[in-house]
């Protein structure tokens, strides 16, 4: 029997070790540009024209036909979603699912709405290939997957919401009061998955214990923790130093965000996903 593990690109990973892997890109687009979140994406390219670019950018979930074609080869499929309140993937991958069974009665896919993003939604991808690799039947797999994700969170902090205004989902005044003041936003991913701000930080040591507060307001006690950075590379080893300190047992993976992730938390941002009591 052959598995696989599907995901948008908005979870950051391209392959995963041990098991079958495929991650369906989404597309950054303007006007005049286009984006393609896939391995072959130069994101500092990306990011250097999206700082410059003063006209509307958006994003592009994967199209039916790219899910489809992602469920080709295999017996079961366990596909993962972007939050589908900040992307149509997860109707994309559903619709995908239908037509697919169709012409193929036989496979099982599940389709998870994660939610979350970026390293939140990377837990998750993580949790299925572990309860794969345990051989666990597949229904059960799908239930630990869903309990499993009641028990994670994401926090993001962010210097620039430029991308943010350009795509309409932050005021405008909101941003540049920000730029200009030097204040970091710190959010998280509401239950139902849209962004939720929490705070207002002045300088990265503030951020820094704001943040930690809340991830153990949030529930975190030492468990798996994995932070996204957007070339800031050293104030995610200040986080993992500053987390460490308050939880030495803790397992910390410190990575680079993809191109989705990127385009929403910008140079100089960083999303934090981990696992909560109880996961």
């Amino acid at each position: 029997m052959k598995r696989k593990i599907v995901s948008d690109s908005s979870c950051d990973i391209k392959q995963m070790q041990g098991v079958d892997f495929v991650s369906v890109p989404l597309t950054i687009s303007t006007d005049e540009r286009s984006f393609v979140d896939d391995a072959t994406l130069d994101t500092n390219d990306m990011l250097d024209y999206l700082a410059n670019y003063q006209g509307r950018s958006y994003t592009a979930c994967p199209s039916v036909s790219s899910w489809m074609d992602s469920f080709e080869g295999t017996d079961e499929v366990f596909a993962v979603t972007i939050s589908s309140n900040v992307s149509g993937a997860y109707n994309a991958a559903m619709a995908a699912r239908d037509l697919y069974l169709q012409s193929h009665p036989e496979t099982k896919i599940f389709v998870f709405d994660s939610l979350t993003t970026g390293p939140e939604q990377r837990l998750i991808l993580e949790k299925i290939a572990e309860l794969m690799q345990a051989e666990l039947p597949f229904e059960k797999i799908c239930a630990k997957v869903q309990e499993y994700s009641k028990h994670t969170r994401i926090f993001y902090a962010l210097e620039s919401m430029h991308n943010l205004v350009q795509n309409g989902r932050v005021n405008k005044l909101t941003a540049t009061l920000a730029g200009i003041l030097g204040i970091r936003v710190l959010g998280t991913g509401s239950e139902t998955g849209t962004l939720q701000a929490v705070a207002k930080c002045r300088g990265e040591k503030k951020m820094i214990g704001t943040l930690l507060e809340q991830i153990r307001q949030a529930g975190y006690n030492g468990g798996k923790l994995c932070i996204a950075h957007v070339q800031n590379l050293k104030l995610a080893n200040e986080v993992k130093a500053a987390i460490q300190k308050c939880y030495a047992q803790a397992k910390i993976l410190v990575d680079t965000a993809g191109g989705l992730c990127s385009f929403y938390a910008e140079r100089g941002g960083i999303l934090v996903g981990f696992e909560c009591a109880g996961a």
